[in-house]
């Protein structure tokens, strides 16, 4: 038994299971006795997993708001310098 905070596939998905993304993980189960022992621990996984609570933070800079603010100045000097020619 492999711990899921230490397995392969959470290291994988570290990225979208920790970051600022959203994530939809499909548990693939069977009902065939064969394969009981993987299905429940692939539902054990899956229900740890959902359980993980994120706080996503805006990828958001005061440069990027500034850029925003030039780019709208520059096209109403554009349009304003059209409606004077």
């Amino acid at each position: 038994h492999v711990p899921f905070r230490d397995s392969i596939i959470t290291r994988l998905l570290q990225d979208s299971l920790g970051g600022n993304a959203r994530t939809v993980l499909i548990a693939c189960v069977s009902p065939a006795d064969d394969n009981k022992d993987e299905s429940i621990q692939t539902l054990r996984y899956a229900s740890q997993v959902r359980n993980i609570k994120n706080k996503p933070t805006l990828n958001f800079s005061i440069n990027d708001a500034k850029v925003k603010r030039y780019r709208l100045r520059i096209q109403e000097l554009e349009e304003e310098n059209k409606a004077l020619k």
